[in-house]
């Protein structure tokens, strides 16, 4: 998971940093809503953190912008607590919004909240370096789309729907490929392999479970 924060409260920001990163999430730093516009436009988060109160343009403002070119998951945080504020923030195109002070507990519900209703909306689904974008049926690596078969595009898809869980060699060869009777499950371990070399050269996302299967690990911080 990859999260920019907009924040120019230095203490803050280093304390969502340190929460966010012992928990295996990749953190940006903006300090004012022009460089976090110009990193959300050039770059792909899983999630954007926007203090309201920012040097220069609004929280509220920058997220009406990102909105332009957008649909990123956007969080508000701040001290401002009113309803006008809060609505004014979630007019803009906000998703949520969380007043200060509050427990880490509590971002990290509404982060997995958003991310879940983001990801059954049919928004990019990002594990490592790689992002599919299942509206556009678009994998891309490292910045360069990446052609893959409609075989290798099955698979794939197959293993996002279940993400975190194993699936056999012989559930995969009966729900992507069709099979209904057993099969020659070699087939599988070679798409896999392709798979890998395409988008997890390292095996640290399609991992072998032996003696059972694969699965598509993804941490949901």
């Amino acid at each position: 998971m990859r999260v920019l924060i907009v924040e120019d409260e230095p203490g803050l920001v280093e304390f969502l940093r340190l929460e966010l990163e012992l928990s295996g999430v990749e953190v940006d730093v903006a300090m004012d809503a022009e460089t976090a516009i110009e990193r959300a436009r050039s770059q792909e988060y899983d999630l954007l953190l926007v203090d309201i109160v920012l040097p220069g343009m609004s929280g509220v403002d920058l997220c009406r912008e990102v909105r332009t070119f957008s649909s990123v998951p956007i969080i508000m945080i701040t001290a401002r607590g009113a309803v006008t504020d809060r609505v004014g923030g979630l007019d803009a195109g906000a998703d949520d919004y969380l007043v200060k002070p509050f427990a880490i507990e509590e971002l990290w519900a509404r982060m997995r909240a958003v991310r879940r209703r983001y990801e059954a909306s049919g928004a990019p689904f990002r594990f490592g370096e790689a992002t599919v974008h299942l509206d556009a049926h678009r994998v891309v690596y490292r910045g360069r789309e990446v052609d893959l078969t409609a075989r290798e595009y099955d698979l794939l898809l197959y293993l996002l729907r279940n993400v975190n869980r194993t699936c056999s060699r012989q559930e995969l060869l009966e729900r992507v490929w069709g099979f209904q009777a057993p099969g020659d499950t070699n087939v599988v371990d070679v798409y896999i392999g392709y798979l890998r070399q395409k988008l997890d050269p390292e095996r640290r996302y399609i991992r072998t479970v032996r003696g059972q299967g694969y699965r598509l690990e993804v941490e949901d911080s």
